[in-house]
């Protein structure tokens, strides 16, 4: 029998400080060593403690891989699981010179996030390319550029959808506001496929969930945020409150794990803006490392590794 062939998967998320003392080599490192402001620092301090002073984002990343490779145990090919992160520990470029030294005969890259954009996921990919340079290795790489209309994604964030709405007083009259991660506009190009993706798997979910309006955000950016995609969540909570709903529900589909983004940036300030506006704001359940995800995750794989690898430098 030939030797069963062994290709690594690499699933990546952004990183996460691990405790308030790692926030300031955090945000230098997010920021690429650029100056950051003691009172910067601060604030993000104070939104780690917010909520409990660090994140689950990487717990549930090592537990998203463990039953990945569970899902994946029987397959053909044998495809042993990591984790690397973008912008904290364990870093991705790490991970790639330890699936360098365990012997593996190619690479897939799978971020955690759906939707490509070259600032976003393209980052991911870069990060690769650079464990492998370090490694000194030729290792081909498959990196998966989106799966934003994956079956079992949106039959799962459908199911989050209806249970969230089946809370609220009135699912009927409440709106659907889906939203993603907001990205500086002089860093997104003109043909980059970001914004179109978002609105696609937004409609998919609609459409599967039964909702026939909905509404969408981008939710996260920096400030000034008149320099990143618009509309924010903000403005439109705001818009919302105006046209008459009294219920949001927000479906954070541009994320697939509780992190600072969902636990502080929608659980306390976009539900406490919504509260004195006099409104009810609540949020699907994160996907996390539900089955379904998973299964999600362990399609796009198999996938990946029938196409051609790409070259590496």
């Amino acid at each position: 029998m030939p030797e069963q062939s062994t290709s690594a998967v690499l699933i990546m998320a952004y990183g996460s400080p691990n405790s308030l003392d790692e926030v300031e080599p955090y945000m230098s490192q997010v920021r690429g060593g650029r100056q950051t402001t003691p009172q910067e620092v601060e604030n993000l301090k104070e939104r780690y403690r917010l909520v409990g002073g660090k994140t689950p984002l990487l717990s549930i990343t090592l537990a998203q891989a463990k039953a990945l490779r569970a899902e994946l145990a029987s397959d053909e090919t044998r495809f042993p699981v990591y984790v690397g992160m973008k912008h904290w520990h364990p870093f991705i470029e790490d991970t790639v010179q330890e699936i360098v030294k365990d012997g593996a005969d190619s690479i897939i890259g799978v971020a955690l996030a759906p939707h490509y954009s070259r600032l976003s996921i393209g980052g991911y990919e870069d990060a690769i390319v650079r464990g492998l340079s370090r490694a000194g290795s030729k290792v081909p790489l498959t990196m998966v550029k989106s799966w934003h209309t994956n079956y079992s994604l949106i039959d799962v964030l459908s199911k989050r959808v209806q249970d969230g709405l089946s809370k609220m007083q009135r699912p009927d009259a409440a709106l659907m506001l889906f939203t993603a991660h907001s990205l500086p506009k002089k860093m997104v190009q003109s043909d980059d496929p970001y914004e179109k993706q978002l609105f696609e798997t937004s409609s998919l979910v609609a459409d599967s969930a039964g909702i026939k309006h909905w509404s969408f955000a981008f939710q996260s950016a920096s400030e000034p945020r008149e320099n990143w995609l618009g509309p924010q969540i903000q403005e439109q909570i705001n818009r919302l409150v105006r046209d008459g709903y009294s219920e949001l529900l927000v479906c954070p589909i541009g994320f697939v794990s509780d992190h600072l983004e969902i636990l502080y940036d929608l659980d306390i300030e976009a539900k406490q803006q919504a509260k004195s506006l006099g409104v009810r704001l609540e949020r699907t359940m994160s996907l996390n490392d539900d089955p379904s995800l998973i299964q999600a995750l362990a399609s796009v794989v198999r996938v990946a590794v029938q196409t051609e690898p790409i070259p590496v430098p």
